[in-house]
């Protein structure tokens, strides 16, 4: 069996499920799906993104069934991750089904015969010594699973867990946070984002970059001042113009920050947590600023510099610095900035529907280091705001300790802060005529220092 896209060549299922197995083992040991998919090899990179990404959004309910499935504990962590993967794409045609009622069908992974799913995952554990000598466990599990679909399932209809498919403290603070919302946004995180592309408006106007996608047969929509949302993804690199710089790919609801801010020509402007600089760029293709952007991380601050470059952004008024943006004494010259934006650390929980692994890499106790850290920048960071200048505090977080609770805090902590008007919270939430919502989950509150 073998598995192709586009962009690269055939390659055997087996060899896309024992990555997949790989991916999905890294995570349950609390490695990132995407630096992980670094090291998978270019030909099979785009197959196996896909069904990783579709078993992270079904992680749970596929580890329970396989609890169901072993009578102990797999013999070890590769041989448990393939029997999580294989359950995911079986399951696949009863996750359709359902979503097919709700109108929420996630198409990103193909649909494979139950037989082959068995076939290829039972190839797959000979790729490895850890795993080969366990094709029978593997077998026997999966042969079961396709004979008792149903009765399994059964079992597990009224478990929330399974049902949502997030850890139990995450659906609890949801469901206090947004009482009669919490199960659309739930259900909506669990499926993938639309391609949306923000048009470089220093290099063509939208109008004319909109005119080349329907000269394509490229089927969009218009969303916000700047932003275009494909309603087929597609490679980047077929985009018309993409390569050029005439745009790129930044969610709708993150492209808010550069139309919250006021820029003008000649302000200085400092991009706190810059990485990985869809906002720095948005804000310089806004105005003729003078730019600091500043990020702990060095290998995500050069991702910064060859975004900007790639669009036409770099100049001698753009600073990078790979520094400590808390600790405004290593760093800072002195001189105050017209404009702060604080794109601060938080847990990413409005973002899990394109990082899905972020649901299974967080803890309960992640929340409040991360608010900690969030009100120990802010603090140091007002101090560089002139007197009228703005600050805008952002997060890709829908859990109110790092979002409304942290705008509260600012108000009560600066005497010279006046909150402006700002969107507050956003909420991927689908919609009848959006089943598929148009915005990651951000949180937005703008201040002017009096």
């Amino acid at each position: 069996m073998l598995v192709s896209n586009q962009s690269s060549p055939s390659v055997p299922l087996c060899q896309v499920l024992f990555h997949a197995s790989n991916a999905v083992k890294q995570v349950l040991a609390g490695q990132s799906l995407t630096e992980f998919l670094e090291s998978v090899p270019k030909e099979q990179k785009s197959a196996v993104q896909s069904i990783s990404f579709y078993c992270m959004r079904h992680l749970l309910s596929s580890q329970k069934l396989s609890q169901q499935l072993l009578t102990k504990k797999a013999p070890n962590s590769l041989v448990y991750a393939l029997l999580l993967v294989s359950l995911c794409l079986l399951s696949v045609p009863k996750r359709h089904a359902k979503a097919l009622e709700l109108d929420q069908l996630d198409e990103s992974v193909p649909f494979y015969q139950a037989f082959t799913i068995v076939d290829e995952t039972v190839k797959a554990t000979q790729l490895h010594k850890k795993s080969a000598a366990f094709k029978g466990l593997i077998n026997a599990c999966l042969r079961r699973y396709v004979r008792e679909e149903d009765a399994l399932w059964s079992l597990l209809k009224d478990d929330e867990e399974c049902q949502f498919n997030y850890p139990k403290w995450w659906i609890q603070l949801i469901k206090k946070s947004y009482p009669t919302q919490w199960e659309n946004v739930l259900n909506a995180a669990n499926l993938p984002g639309p391609l949306t592309l923000r048009v470089n408006r220093k290099k063509i106007r939208r109008e004319e970059f909109c005119q080349t996608l329907t000269e394509s047969g490229i089927d969009y929509q218009l969303y916000g001042e700047d932003a275009v949302i494909l309603n087929k993804a597609m490679p980047v690199q077929a985009i018309p113009g993409f390569e050029q710089g005439l745009c790129a790919v930044q969610d709708a609801g993150a492209q808010l920050a550069g139309t919250l801010l006021p820029v003008k020509d000649g302000m200085q402007v400092l991009d706190a947590c810059a990485a990985p600089g869809g906002k720095t760029a948005h804000l310089l293709e806004r105005a003729d600023i003078y730019m600091t952007a500043v990020d702990i991380d060095q290998k995500r601050l050069s991702r910064v510099e060859q975004n900007l470059k790639h669009l036409g952004h770099y100049s001698d008024k753009v600073k990078l610095l790979s520094e400590d943006v808390s600790d405004v004494s290593a760093w800072w010259d002195g001189k105050l900035f017209d404009m702060i934006m604080a794109d601060v650390p938080c847990t990413a929980s409005g973002i899990v529907r394109r990082h899905p692994d972020i649901k299974w890499l967080r803890q309960e106790s992640d929340i409040q280091k991360t608010a900690d850290l969030q009100r120990k920048i802010v603090k140091n960071l007002w101090q560089t705001l002139k007197p009228g200048g703005y600050f805008l505090y952002i997060t890709c977080s829908v859990f109110p300790q790092e979002g409304e609770q942290q705008a509260q805090f600012i108000e009560q902590t600066f005497a010279d802060a006046c909150r402006l008007e700002a969107p507050g919270q956003l909420l991927p939430l689908a919609t009848v005529d959006n089943p598929r919502p148009l915005q990651d989950g951000f949180f937005y509150a703008l201040f002017q220092k009096k």
